[in-house]
């Protein structure tokens, strides 16, 4: 039993319920406060975001510590390298459209060079009409693609004069022998006459096949006995083979570029003859519609360069 002295004697203030009660707060705060900021600690600090397009920058791993710079093992392993920069797609730059060279020697004017070829109706007995849907001229070639140099085929070189004796094109199951024409008193190159609708011509006054220079060869399409030598010549297309054999046993080879059809009131003289600073070859018969009275309102004509030359043969070579 408490004596009265005891009894009136104040309790010390650690054991008061008020401390008791300010002790129990103070402690719920302070691990409150201690566990909001370990857990923001452990988050990853948000990447800037830069103001160009909104894309978060790439963090920096410098050796400061703070809240941005602590991280997970796996977060700071997945992290870029630093100034590393991202690859990038590069720029393609559009290839620069290739113009077209301009072509060396362009022909000036041939004094003496023929017109267009006149045919000779005579009495006909099986003549074509005019034919729809004939092609006209051909229209300009688009630019074509810079070939490989190195790849390209050597250019034959020049053949000495010989003159033609046989011109073939396969194709067209043709094989004729050739003889020479001149110009007339009026400028035009003359044709081979009508009595042989096989046979075809050669300007002897123009360069032979495989010179340097335009050879000329024209024949007839029809005669007045029916069909005639060229009559097929405006189905050549480009890329055909001509050959000329040559009175020494060699032969001239030439590769078709064009086939075009012109007016005779139009005919460029200057174009068909000229020369091109090369062998080259131009096959000429009539063409266009068909009049009964004045013959054929055109010319065809095919555009030819040397690509080859063969020998003589060994049976040539013993005559």
């Amino acid at each position: 039993m408490a004596t009265p002295d005891r009894a009136r004697r104040p309790r010390p203030w650690r054991r008061t319920r008020a401390y008791r009660l300010t002790r129990t707060v103070v402690l719920t705060v302070t691990l409150a406060v201690g566990g909001v900021w370990w857990v923001r600690a452990d988050e990853p600090a948000p990447a800037p975001v830069t103001a160009a397009d909104g894309a978060p920058a790439t963090p920096s791993t410098g050796g400061g510590e703070g809240a941005g710079a602590r991280g997970t093992a796996r977060e700071r392993s997945a992290a870029p390298a630093t100034g590393r920069p991202a690859p990038s797609e590069p720029t393609r730059t559009p290839e620069p459209t290739r113009t077209p060279e301009p072509v060396e020697g362009q022909p000036g004017p041939v004094k003496g060079q023929p017109g267009p070829v006149e045919g000779h109706p005579g009495s006909v007995k099986r003549r074509p009409g005019p034919v729809k849907g004939r092609p006209g001229p051909a229209g300009p070639t688009p630019p074509p693609t810079r070939p490989n140099v190195s790849a390209m085929p050597r250019a034959p070189a020049p053949l000495p004069r010989s003159r033609p004796t046989t011109l073939t094109l396969p194709y067209l199951d043709v094989e004729a022998p050739v003889m020479d024409l001149r110009l007339d008193r009026h400028g035009q190159l003359t044709v081979p006459p009508d009595d042989d609708p096989n046979l075809v011509g050669w300007y002897a006054d123009g360069p032979s096949p495989g010179e340097n220079g335009t050879t000329i060869v024209v024949g007839h399409r029809d005669t007045g006995s029916g069909p005639a030598v060229f009559v097929g010549l405006d189905e050549v297309t480009r890329g055909r083979l001509v050959e000329l054999r040559r009175a020494d046993g060699r032969t001239a080879v030439y590769t078709v570029d064009a086939v075009k059809t012109y007016d005779k009131a139009h005919f460029p003289s200057r174009e068909v003859y000229g020369a091109r600073g090369r062998p080259e070859l131009r096959l000429i018969t009539c063409g266009g519609d068909y009049d009964r009275r004045t013959g054929y309102t055109g010319n065809i004509v095919v555009y030819a360069h040397l690509t080859a030359t063969k020998p003589a043969t060994l049976q040539h070579r013993s005559r």
